[in-house]
């Protein structure tokens, strides 16, 4: 029988030296990490060279941060920083954007690939194939190995490019309601604020400070250490749906490998191949976390339009303008979403809108601030859709699940 690296036999010479290439399954190599960051910042950047943002932007920011931070912290009753130091402001690009989101999306990333390196060493133990791979000279083992091999470097290029796309359009790091590794930094990209206000006649100054309330909201509740915490948990487990799927991939292929004509039907159909593995995400999303993220979203537009109001006046045509953005049928943000089994479609914005209108005309501001004062605050699937099932819970006394 040929070495399946060898070029005896073209195809299995060809497998070989690719699988060299980018390394093993469990030999530890960084090609998915590499192809990732070299398709985030060449989607983002239109493979342009990108200009340093003007220092005048920073400065810019920060005066309007600073003119908002007090009225954020006194909305929400929150922090909005984690240290001593107030959030920083920090103007970049779009290149500069998506390297930055995949950076924070990297621990979900590397969570997938080690799961599917564990998968490809236990399958390549002794007694953990059978004698069917054999009727193909060794290609089906090959096959099976080149599947597991490059859905690492598949599902790097696929954060990759939705990093890329969300940059290109997002205007701060929390374009997706989910929390970053623990820094005071927000990075904003003035490039696509300035579009964002010309698309909607609205004066640039009003479209920034509009961003920095957003941004300055969003980070004050995504740095509530239990709501952090809880959001991780529930990204985490859809990343290991994500795992499944990958996996179901290489599993696909190696079981027809007994089959040459099964094998050849199924490597014929490259959309039925690689259905699971182009949106995981959404194949079992979770409910908890889209309960979690539509409420949160909810939240933060609604301390955002109060907060504008009150520094710039009646804020009604920003309003309605960034509720148009929101619920533009933006692909990279879907696509960027579904990786964490988020939806972001206008469906759910109206449902987090509703949440809040709901919880405000039953409680005031003081019952929504509850929201994120525990982790048992944190509201259900059936509560979003119920606000006041959620008021009506919160107001029970907490059950002491302690032993004697």
């Amino acid at each position: 029988m040929n070495d399946p690296g060898e070029p005896g036999n073209p195809l299995q010479g060809l497998l070989g030296d690719l699988l060299k290439l980018i390394g093993g399954p469990a030999g530890g190599g960084t090609a998915w990490l590499d192809a990732a960051r070299a398709l985030a910042h060449g989607v983002a950047t239109d493979g342009a060279t990108e200009p340093n943002p003007d220092p005048i932007q920073r400065i810019r920011l920060e005066e309007l941060a600073r003119a908002a931070e007090l009225h954020v912290a006194d909305a929400t009753g929150l922090p909005v920083g984690t240290g001593d130091h107030p959030p920083s402001f920090v103007p970049i690009g779009r290149g500069a954007m998506a390297l930055k989101m995949l950076e924070a999306w990297t621990p979900y990333l590397e969570r997938m690939v080690a799961a599917q390196e564990a998968a490809a060493t236990q399958a390549s133990e002794p007694g953990a194939t059978t004698d069917d791979a054999d009727d193909l000279g060794g290609l089906g083992d090959l096959l099976g190995r080149f599947a597991t091999t490059m859905g690492p470097v598949l599902l790097g290029m696929q954060f990759g490019s939705a990093a890329g796309h969300l940059a290109q359009r997002a205007l701060g790091r929390y374009a997706l309601p989910i929390p970053w590794p623990g820094s005071d930094e927000l990075f904003v990209v003035p490039e696509n604020i300035d579009a964002f206000a010309a698309d909607w006649s609205l004066p640039t100054e009003q479209a920034q400070l509009w961003v920095c309330v957003h941004e300055l909201t969003a980070h004050a509740v995504l740095s509530r250490p239990h709501v952090a915490d809880r959001l991780r948990e529930l990204l985490e487990a859809a990343a290991d749906d994500a795992v499944a799927a990958q996996q179901g991939l290489a599993d696909r292929l190696g079981g027809e490998a007994g089959d040459p004509m099964a094998l050849q039907h199924l490597l014929s159909d490259p959309e039925s191949l690689l259905a699971d593995l182009l949106t995981p995400g959404q194949q079992r999303t979770s409910t908890q976390l889209i309960a979690v993220t539509t409420a949160l979203g909810g939240y933060v537009d609604h301390v955002t339009g109060r907060v504008a109001g009150t520094l710039i006046g009646p804020a009604g045509a920003l309003g309605e303008a960034w509720y148009r953005y929101r619920t533009a049928d933006a692909a990279g943000e879907q696509a960027a979403g579904a990786l964490f089994g988020l939806d972001l479609g206008r469906e759910q914005v109206d449902r987090g809108r509703a949440f809040v209108r709901g919880v405000v005309e039953r409680a005031g501001e003081d019952g929504l601030a509850k929201l994120w004062s525990s982790a048992r605050n944190l509201p259900t699937p059936a509560e979003v859709d119920a606000p006041g099932l959620w008021l009506e819970r919160i107001a029970l006394p907490e059950v002491d699940q302690g032993g004697d």
